[in-house]
């Protein structure tokens, strides 16, 4: 048995329900669990880490992450939005994207998105996608700790015109998606020492039947699982949803028995009482009533000029409000910075959405909505996920309140040390055998084949130029 002790000058410990301050502490853990927090410890140690001047935290949980593409977002969906489907890229761009991204260029996104997690702070990571496999294998080597989903659906969205979005729908309502899902999760569950994990994710509240939907939901209750759905995520969704059944998205799951304490909702940004829908509906006290759980990805949106109204809003009326990232960059620390600033502006309040608000939700918050206590804190018999932050560094100096410090300045050169489940998988922003340079080549060629090939997909036959035009035009001899 390995036992490590870490000495701080500050450490965020779990006390009484909550994150405390503990100044001058130390941390130590036994293999894989922590055995102690406190002033001093006076047992034998194997191994000191000394983090005198530094800050010492517990990772964070990601609750919603799409690894095989979210890199190849860079160069492409900034800027834009179509005004047609109300700022949202899912009809078009999406549509254009994903069947011009290549096996091998997913591949790349993946390998790619390790450091990427690891060096801003992810520490446990929701992966919805269709490429598990490849993840798990991923996170295993790399020690990351992951549940994964295999994405399934009744049928999928397109437009065919630019102006009104179409369904075309499976002859077998996404059945054998389900059942394939179901069989990843059986084969995965419990690798690398129970680091690797497996849920259930219907894709998206439009295209996915209830019969489907309620499936999943039986399945996830007798198997003891998480499930996600994209749910609120646009308006086009919101208006075909109430166009079906006579009610929003989160009424009608509500009605079918969809909701629980195990769901974990992508999004819910554009709820029935939000200004984008202008429905009369309690939708966010359902959710809260409901116990689901709110995976909240800010900066997906924030970059169209879609906000949450708001995040402080959700969590007053009780809903369990998660962070997450989705997009690139794939960073909690912008996650939680985005979050509570976007959460200001819309309430045009400086006291809500506060450091430590976001903070619990990126932790505390994750672990509940993953049904866990021993992750996401720094506590005895808690798991040994662990970050050691800069806290003499150019945006922690100086410091007092080191959550605001870490939410509001911190940038990820700031994360000195990542350790998962006791073990250090990044140290100085290297994580052994994963070169960001050489893997950045191969997302490159990813990319270039993805742009070369989405003229073929998209429904007006545009190349990525006519698409999402460059910021300034070629250099003209």
């Amino acid at each position: 048995m390995a036992r490590t002790l870490i000495r701080a000058s500050h450490i965020i410990a779990y006390q009484d329900g909550g994150h405390r301050h503990l100044k001058d502490g130390v941390v130590v853990y036994e293999n894989d669990t922590i055995i102690h927090v406190g002033r001093d410890f006076e047992g034998p140690v194997d191994h000191t880490i000394d983090a005198t001047g530094k800050l010492v935290t517990p990772g964070f949980i990601n609750t919603h992450a799409h690894l095989s593409e979210s890199p190849l977002d860079k160069s492409f969906v900034e800027d834009r939005g179509p005004r047609q489907f109300y700022l949202s890229g899912l009809f078009e761009f999406l549509t254009a994207r994903d069947g011009a991204i290549t096996d091998a260029a997913r591949r790349a996104c993946i390998a790619y998105s390790m450091p990427e997690l690891l060096r801003t702070g992810t520490t446990t990571i929701m992966e919805i996608g269709w490429h598990g496999d490849v993840v798990a294998e991923h996170a295993e080597r790399v020690g990351l700790r992951a549940y994964i989903g295999q994405g399934y659906r009744s049928g999928r969205w397109l437009t065919a015109n630019g102006r009104t979005v179409e369904y075309e729908w499976l002859a077998d309502d996404g059945l054998a998606g389900f059942n394939d899902a179901v069989a990843f999760v059986e084969k995965v569950e419990g690798r690398a020492n129970g680091r690797i994990k497996g849920f259930l994710t219907p894709m998206q509240v439009d295209t996915c039947s209830e019969a489907l939907l309620k499936r999943s939901a039986d399945a996830s209750r007798d198997m003891k699982l998480p499930l996600a759905l994209h749910v609120s995520q646009s308006v086009p969704e919101f208006h075909e949803m109430t166009r079906r059944n006579g009610c929003t998205p989160i009424e009608w799951l509500q009605k079918i028995g969809f909701l629980s304490e195990r769901c974990i909702l992508g999004h819910c940004i554009i709820p029935g009482e939000s200004s984008w829908a202008n429905y009369q509906a309690d939708d966010i006290g359902i959710l809260a009533d409901s116990g689901a759980n709110v995976a909240h990805a800010v900066w997906v949106f924030a970059r169209r000029g879609i906000a949450m109204e708001s995040f402080a809003r959700y969590q007053a009326r009780g809903v369990n409000m998660t962070i997450a990232t989705d997009t690139c960059p794939q960073s909690m620390i912008e996650a939680m910075r985005w979050t509570s600033v976007c959460s200001k502006i819309v309430d045009r309040r400086t006291q809500v959405a506060t450091a430590a608000d976001v903070f619990n939700a990126a932790t505390l918050n994750g672990a509940k909505a993953l049904g866990r206590e021993d992750i996401g804190r720094v506590s005895v018999g808690a798991k040994a996920d662990l970050l050691i932050w800069q806290g003499e560094s150019m945006f922690m100096t100086p410091l007092r309140d080191p959550i605001r410090n870490l939410v509001f300045s911190a940038t990820a050169e700031d994360l000195q040390t990542s350790i998962i489940d006791g073990r250090v998988v990044m140290e100085n922003g290297i994580v052994p055998g994963y070169d960001p340079i050489e893997l950045g080549r191969e997302v490159q060629k990813g990319a270039e084949a993805m742009w070369a090939g989405m003229k073929e997909r998209d429904w007006a036959g545009r190349d990525i130029e006519t698409l999402s035009p460059s910021s300034f035009p070629a250099f003209a001899r």
